[in-house]
């Protein structure tokens, strides 16, 4: 069981990872872009600060996809897994990376055939986007449960799934208790996973007894 941020947000990510708690990032080209930061400068910070495992997005054909992919593992090394979408040019860029012993997550997955598809491209993390799958009327938890009953049957264990778009606190719980082994969330959604109304109710009572004795 592992949880990833979901930011380009360094700051943030710090914070977090000094908790002991978070094993890993995600990033993409609209993170990066909103942090008006170079992608390569975040990426060293957070392997400098001991990052284990940063997802850094690849774009355009083929040649493009595998060269970058290409750059990124040899600058950065193992920390590195390159996200590539799930598309004909996307899985083939993951097949030849895969097949170099370089971790590949295999992103934008709407349904069960594509993460088959990304599976047999050898990838290292599926990431099936729950949230966007709810949006359009289907049940991004149910999707997550039916790659993973696939994956069981199949006996497929290099492939994790990682939940990816999530909205809310309780479907990182849901993700996980639906089959997956990694989700990746923004800090918001992190922080209020510490939070319930009868943990506080409960603080301030234990605080309220401690006073009473050192009375």
């Amino acid at each position: 069981m592992k949880l990833f941020l979901d930011t380009a947000d360094t700051d943030a990510i710090k914070e977090h990872y000094d908790t002991g708690i978070i094993d890993g990032v995600t990033t993409n080209p609209t993170l990066i872009r909103k942090s008006g930061r170079d992608p390569e400068e975040v990426y060293q910070e957070l392997i400098d600060y001991g990052i284990p495992d940063v997802s850094m997005e690849v774009v355009g054909d083929y040649d493009n996809m595998y060269m970058e992919g290409i750059h990124l593992s040899k600058k950065f090394g193992k920390a590195a897994t390159i996200k590539v979408p799930c598309t004909p040019d996307g899985l083939k860029v993951c097949k030849r990376l895969s097949s170099g012993l370089v971790n590949v997550n295999v992103t934008l997955i709407f349904s069960a055939a594509q993460a088959i598809l990304a599976a047999k491209a050898g990838a290292k993390y599926v990431s099936p986007f729950v949230g966007r799958v709810d949006d359009n009327s289907f049940d991004g938890l149910d999707l997550i449960e039916q790659i993973a009953d696939i994956y069981a049957i199949q006996s497929i264990r290099k492939t994790e799934i990682l939940s990816a778009s999530i909205r809310d606190v309780k479907s990182v719980s849901n993700s996980f208790a639906s089959g997956a082994e990694v989700v990746t969330m923004p800090p918001s959604i992190f922080e209020k996973m510490y939070n319930h109304v009868l943990t506080d109710k409960g603080l301030y009572q234990f605080d309220m007894d401690w006073a009473q004795v050192k009375r």
